[in-house]
């Protein structure tokens, strides 16, 4: 897996993505907020001004949850003129959440990732399917975004993005292409048999040997992960109206087809679909400011 200059190409890479909404002014606001989701793949930060989102920066998770939050935090301070100061409460969430070293507190990223959806698409809201990094979450919540009831698989990581992530480096095809991909072929294959990532990779290697095109295994491998979340979402029951966090929620491939099984089509948004458990941290924390009264600065 070379390039022509003889390097190798990390397919796999996802795009990184900061943005600031330059419609706001962030020094007229009262309550400044920031939530940090630390998590086994990616990290996220959101700043969120009198409980509006303003902006974040989404990136990959480096050696340690420290610095992975300091990173996080840094991309979005600096493209908004902003100082860690400035901001009057930061949440932590994520698997990384209690190594936010400047965080006034830790919530749970099922908590994070319910109201962060309620945000981004609407208090209608009842079933949230998260696919993060390395598990996949079930949740219900109210028209609050408050959790009812949530199960979670994380013994595995097939049906997650790190899943994605080797099926995109082994078929050499970069991850943002893989959902059309999975598409462009004469007739849609059975799902890969396989739960686990390990055995899945072998799996695809030998359908690769028996004659199938790069683009059907990957039709497969999608098929195969959308099986397996919508396991957990019957487990725990799907109710209107349905909503995709995490990584995979950019993949067609995947969401068409957990689409199709259920029957039901996954409420869209504007956001980016990555962000929803920082910007779940950071309306916690705004929520905990207005309880509080009297702004106090981060550290």
């Amino acid at each position: 897996m070379a390039d022509t200059a003889g390097e190798k190409k990390e397919y796999w890479r996802w795009q990184e993505n900061c943005w600031i909404d330059e419609s706001k002014d962030w020094r007229a606001a009262k309550i400044i907020t920031a939530g940090i989701d630390v998590g086994s793949v990616s990290s996220q930060a959101v700043i969120c001004v009198d409980g509006e989102l303003y902006g974040f920066n989404s990136m990959r998770t480096g050696n340690n949850s420290p610095d992975s939050a300091k990173n996080a935090i840094g991309g979005v301070l600096e493209k908004s003129g902003m100082k860690l100061e400035d901001i009057h409460y930061v949440v932590g969430t994520g698997y990384g959440r209690v190594n936010v070293p400047f965080a006034h507190k830790a919530i749970t990223e099922i908590a994070c990732h319910a109201r962060g959806a309620n945000y981004m698409g609407g208090n209608t809201i009842r079933t949230i399917l998260d696919m993060g990094g390395q598990d996949c979450k079930a949740i219900h919540c109210d028209e609050k975004g408050k959790v009812t009831n949530f199960l979670m698989n994380d013994k595995c990581a097939a049906g997650t993005g790190r899943g994605m992530e080797v099926i995109s480096d082994l078929m050499q095809i970069p991850i943002a292409e893989l959902g059309a991909r999975s598409f462009d072929v004469d007739q849609e294959p059975n799902a890969v048999s396989s739960v686990c990532v390990v055995f899945a990779k072998s799996e695809a290697l030998g359908l690769l040997k028996a004659g199938y095109s790069k683009n059907k295994v990957v039709a497969a491998y999608c098929q195969a992960m959308a099986e397996r979340v919508v396991s957990l979402l019957e487990r725990i029951g799907v109710e209107k109206d349905f909503f995709i966090t995490g990584g995979i929620a950019k993949n067609p491939g995947v969401v068409k087809r957990i689409e199709k099984i259920l029957g039901i089509q996954a409420v869209q948004t504007q956001y980016d679909s990555q962000i929803a458990g920082a910007l779940g941290a950071a309306l916690f924390g705004y929520t905990l400011m207005q309880k509080q009264g009297a702004p106090a600065k981060a550290a």
